[in-house]
């Protein structure tokens, strides 16, 4: 029996566009941003600051040796959020209503940038927080691991008391599905332009 539904964020239930951010950081003057920014994971600094392995600051500090001209925190930030686009609030509403079934966990590669401002913000488009959606939440940054480590999904089971067995996963990336699955974790791939709820409902009606 399935009792819980384990989200990751991008892709899934936020929308995002990594072209956004890779040209707003060229805007900035940092012509080597695609070397640093991949679709389901970051790398260097970027990557760092994911993992939670540096602070924003350092970060930033970082950012700044690939850039010629003065920039500011603001600018470097914003820049950064423009990977993210926006949380449909059909996705809220659903997660609202699966909420009334399962358990419902968030487990994201994320940094401490976005989710303290756009994230965040996100979440309140219905006048609620995260905390209203999600009886969970896993972050990479504050974990020190990012999927598709096992040590992650480890770290959600531990933590909230939850079975693989009787847990969905909910990724875009299908390395992180298959590396939960080895696990013991069900799951569903949500791919480009398919909406997890409907997804789920699909996979209900198979079974």
């Amino acid at each position: 029996m399935i009792r819980n539904l384990l989200f990751d964020l991008g892709g899934v239930i936020m929308n995002i566009d990594r072209n956004r951010c890779v040209e707003a950081f060229k805007e900035l003057g940092m012509d080597d941003i695609e070397d640093f920014l991949g679709d389901y994971g970051q790398k260097g600094a970027f990557g760092a600051l994911e993992q939670g392995l540096v602070t924003p600051a350092e970060w930033r500090s970082e950012v700044r040796r690939h850039i010629l001209t003065e920039v500011t925190d603001a600018q470097i930030d914003a820049a950064f959020n423009r990977f993210l686009l926006d949380i449909p609030v059909r996705r809220l509403e659903a997660l609202r209503q699966l909420r009334k079934h399962y358990r419902l966990y968030l487990l994201s590669n994320t940094n401490e940038v976005m989710w303290n401002s756009k994230i965040k913000e996100e979440f309140t488009n219905e006048g609620l927080t995260i905390d209203d959606y999600f009886d969970g939440v896993v972050t990479s940054f504050e974990s020190k691991v990012m999927k598709p480590d096992h040590a992650i999904f480890r770290k959600v089971a531990d933590d909230f008391g939850i079975k693989p067995e009787e847990t969905i996963f909910f990724d875009d990336s299908l390395a992180n599905c298959k590396s939960a699955s080895q696990l013991g974790f069900n799951y569903i791939h949500v791919t480009p332009g398919s909406e997890f709820h409907t997804l789920l409902d699909k996979s209900t009606k198979k079974d």
